[in-house]
């Protein structure tokens, strides 16, 4: 198991990497819009939804990614930006409000519509930040900046947890996570951004160090949240994984659960920042 996990992550990475790198704008959101898709897809398995109902979220779902896009072509860019902040308005609602009280009530939620709606919630916004950050200049080293946080917090997570771990962090979502393993996340994620901001003329000509190191503790509790709630949605679902679609990995959302909380507030921090 842990070398299929190895190898698939090496060919995701790589596979990432000429993507970010070498697509074209277009054909980066025709992928884009694909792993929404496979999301959904996952999303309405974890709700319960029978076969014909998980086609039907998913063509839904394409066509409110691809009606996002083509607002985005025909729109002035006053217009753009008011349809973005409304977006990522959404992702600020779920991952800082319901989110916290989702997972504190020990909520089990069995309305498909709702279940539909938040899937929606976590998916979009991510898709469009995927976009948004890959368009920003420099581009595509902004996302993949965003992205390499929440992978080192994700692995000095497992590693701290593993050495020094003794204290649960959510014993009745996810066992195996413990407060140790946050504190690791912290220390890593300190490290990664004191470096990026040392050799990284973008981010030290815009952002003091403490601030920048303030952000990504933000962001480091964020991922946490993520990571946690679509465990939550696993338990209620009765799974392991939410499919199976990389070896050993399971399936998309579990590769993307701490980036569907991290990326849209980080999209939203940008766009505030062009703005002010």
């Amino acid at each position: 198991m842990l070398r299929s996990r190895v190898i698939t992550a090496m060919v995701l990475l790589v596979l990432l990497l000429l993507a970010l790198f070498a697509l074209p704008p277009a054909a980066w959101a025709a992928l884009i819009v694909v792993m929404v898709m496979q999301g959904a897809y996952e999303w309405s398995r974890l709700s319960g939804l029978g076969r014909g109902k998980r086609y039907l979220y998913c063509l839904l779902t394409l066509f409110l990614m691809l009606g996002l896009l083509w607002l985005d072509a025909g729109a002035a860019e006053v217009q753009q930006i008011n349809t973005h902040l409304a977006v990522y308005a959404v992702s600020v609602l779920l991952w800082l409000i319901v989110v916290p009280f989702w997972m504190k009530g020990g909520w089990r939620v069995r309305q498909p519509v709702l279940m539909a709606l938040t899937g929606w919630a976590v998916l979009i916004p991510t898709g469009l930040a995927m976009l948004d950050l890959r368009a920003e200049d420099p581009s595509p080293w902004i996302l993949l900046s965003v992205m390499c946080l929440v992978w080192v917090a994700d692995s000095t997570a497992y590693f701290a947890g593993r050495r020094f771990g003794k204290n649960k962090l959510a014993p009745g979502i996810s066992p195996g996570k413990t407060w140790e393993g946050v504190a690791g996340a912290v220390f890593g994620v300190s490290v990664y951004v004191a470096l990026l901001w040392s050799f990284s003329p973008y981010f030290s000509g815009r952002v003091a160090l403490p601030a920048l190191l303030l952000i990504s503790w933000g962001g480091v509790a964020l991922a946490v949240c993520g990571d946690l709630f679509e465990s939550a949605i696993k338990r209620q679902a009765g799974v392991k994984d939410s499919g199976t679609l990389l070896p050993g990995h399971g399936g998309l959302l579990d590769r993307i659960d701490a980036l569907t909380s991290t990326l849209p507030l980080a999209a939203l921090a940008m766009l505030l920042h062009k703005l002010g």
